[in-house]
């Protein structure tokens, strides 16, 4: 289960508004006993959702209504994170182009900072299989919510 923060706000922390804590269970962990590194995409995944819910754009009864597909992710392991801890992912979008956006990540237990993360999105038609500008809605729902215009 994930309990979804909005608004959280501390130290260098103050430009991620949404924020998702997520208990590590017992299936997230590897053979060296810690946080297993797929796991930290899941983690990013579902911040993801929350962000998008929380902003706007994810409506819950119209799963196409999610016009976008990821084009790139990564991740940087920091330190690790172990069983019965939680990680908070700390998420905002940094970047907004023509046809795509960034998220940038911070995934944190009570311990340390764990890992850092960078996903692009792209603004995509499923119905014609091609990426498409993104939507003027969206982008003003991203700046209303960002509170600060992202980087173009």
């Amino acid at each position: 289960m994930t309990k979804q923060h909005s608004n959280s706000q501390s130290g260098s922390d103050e430009h991620y508004r949404c924020s998702v804590a997520i208990p590590i269970r017992y299936a997230d962990i590897d053979a060296h006993r810690h946080l297993n590194n797929v796991a930290y995409l899941t983690f990013m995944e579902q911040a993801r959702l929350v962000y998008l819910r929380e902003v706007g754009l994810w409506h819950d009864d119209r799963f196409e209504s999610v016009g976008m597909i990821v084009a790139k992710v990564t991740c940087t392991y920091l330190q690790p994170a172990y069983m019965w801890e939680e990680v908070r992912v700390r998420i905002r979008i940094s970047h907004v182009g023509t046809k795509s956006f960034h998220f940038e990540y911070r995934m944190e237990t009570d311990r340390a900072l764990v890992a850092t993360g960078h996903s692009v999105q792209v603004c995509y038609d499923y119905y014609r299989q091609c990426s498409i500008p993104m939507p003027e809605t969206w982008r003003e729902a991203i700046q209303a919510y960002e509170r600060r215009p992202p980087a173009q």
